[in-house]
C-alpha cells in the first residue's frame, strides 16, 4: 500500500502507542508534528523519526504533503481542529471523545463535510480479533440471549496538572473512560433488540464539575441490562467486559488492551474455554483499517455519525448523574 502521509497535532503521550508505533510497523510516513512548544515538538520529532516540525497546528494542517491528521489534543480541542482539518480536505483520525458535547460534534459534521475524506473517532478496540471473535460467538448464539453486560474501566490517578481534571478542557471520567463503555454497549445493541437507554448514573466528584469516577446503568429493548463503572483513581488498569447470556458467558479480560492480556473466556453449559486471540496492538489494526479506507475506499465499521451518537450518550450519562455536559 502507498504509505499514508501523516501529520500529528500535539506531542502527546498517547501518540507513541496510538500512531507512532503503528505507523512505523505498517510503513506509513510521519511527515510532521506541531505542538504549542516548538522545542517539545522538535524533541518529539527527533525521538520518533518524524520528518519535520511545524510552528503551529494550522500550518501543519495546511501542509500540502500531509493527507491525514491524527488529533490527540485535549478534549476541548478535538472539535475545532477536527473541523479545521476536514475543511482543509484532510482525513482525520481523532482521539475520543469527538467533541465536548453532541451539539459541538454535530456542528463539525454539518459545517465541515468534504467529499473524499475519511473521518473516524479512534475506538481502536473495535478492530482487534478480540472483538471480531466476540461478535462471531454472539452471532452463533454460543451463550444464548444476552441477559446482562458489565464493563469495568479503571486506571491509576493522573497527575494533578493533567487536563482530564479540568472542566474547561472537557475532562472527567465519563469523557475519558465512559466513552468506551457506552460505545461498546451501543455495539452490542444488535444482539439486544436495539440501542440501549441510559436508566441511571452516579458520579464521584473531584470538584463540583469533574467526575473522577462514575457508574452508568443501561437497559436494552430486549430487557437485557448493562452496568459500566469508570474510575480515574483506580490502583491499576482494568478494562474488562463480561457478557452474560441465558446459556453461558463471555469474559474479555482486557478488551481495550489485548496486547497486555488477550484472554477471551468462553463459558457454556458444558465447560469454560480460554481463547488467546492475539497480542498485536489494537492501534495497529485500527491504522491498517483506516489506511485501507483512505487508499481503497474500504468501508469502516464506524464514522462521523457514530461519533455524534456516542457524544449524545455521553451527554445523557452526565445529565443522568446530575451533572452538566462538558
Amino acid at each position: 500500500m502507498n504509505p499514508l502521509r501523516i501529520g500529528v497535532l500535539g506531542a502527546s503521550r498517547i501518540a507513541e502507542s496510538a500512531i507512532i508505533g503503528p505507523a512505523h510497523t505498517l510503513g506509513h510516513r510521519l511527515v510532521a508534528v506541531a505542538a504549542r512548544d516548538r522545542d517539545r515538538a522538535q524533541a518529539f520529532a527527533d525521538k520518533y523519526d518524524v520528518e519535520r516540525v511545524h510552528d503551529d497546528y494550522q500550518s501543519l494542517i495546511d501542509d500540502p504533503e500531509i493527507e491525514m491528521i491524527y488529533n490527540p489534543l485535549a478534549n476541548s480541542l478535538h472539535a475545532p481542529w477536527n473541523r479545521a482539518a476536514i475543511e482543509a480536505g484532510k482525513s482525520v483520525l481523532t482521539e475520543k471523545p469527538f467533541a465536548r458535547n453532541a451539539i459541538e460534534a454535530a456542528a463539525v459534521r454539518d459545517m465541515a463535510q468534504q467529499p473524499g475524506t475519511v473521518v473516524m473517532e479512534a475506538f481502536h478496540y473495535l478492530f482487534h480479533p478480540m472483538m471480531h471473535r466476540t461478535f462471531e460467538l454472539l452471532d452463533a448464539g454460543t451463550i444464548g440471549e444476552i441477559r446482562h453486560v458489565e464493563i469495568t474501566m479503571g486506571m491509576p490517578e493522573p497527575g494533578p496538572d493533567d487536563p482530564r481534571w479540568r472542566y474547561d478542557l472537557a475532562g472527567g471520567a465519563i469523557m475519558d473512560l465512559g466513552c468506551y463503555g457506552l460505545h461498546l454497549f451501543r455495539q452490542l445493541g444488535r444482539y439486544c433488540g436495539g440501542s440501549p437507554n441510559i436508566t441511571g448514573a452516579r458520579a464521584l466528584l473531584r470538584d463540583d464539575q469533574i467526575d473522577e469516577a462514575c457508574s452508568i446503568n443501561v437497559q436494552y429493548p430486549s430487557g437485557a441490562s448493562g452496568f459500566n463503572t469508570n474510575s480515574m483513581v483506580s490502583g491499576e488498569y482494568e478494562f474488562a467486559c463480561h457478557i452474560i447470556g441465558a446459556e453461558g458467558a463471555l469474559l474479555l479480560h482486557d478488551f481495550l488492551g489485548p496486547n497486555r492480556d488477550d484472554r477471551l473466556a468462553v463459558t457454556t453449559t458444558e465447560r469454560t474455554v480460554i481463547e488467546n486471540v492475539g497480542t498485536r496492538s489494537t492501534y495497529t489494526y485500527q491504522l491498517e483499517a483506516f489506511a485501507s479506507a483512505v487508499r481503497d475506499g474500504t468501508p469502516l465499521p464506524i464514522g462521523i455519525d457514530d461519533a455524534i451518537e456516542n457524544m449524545r450518550y455521553i451527554d445523557a450519562a452526565y445529565r443522568a448523574a446530575g451533572l452538566d455536559p462538558r
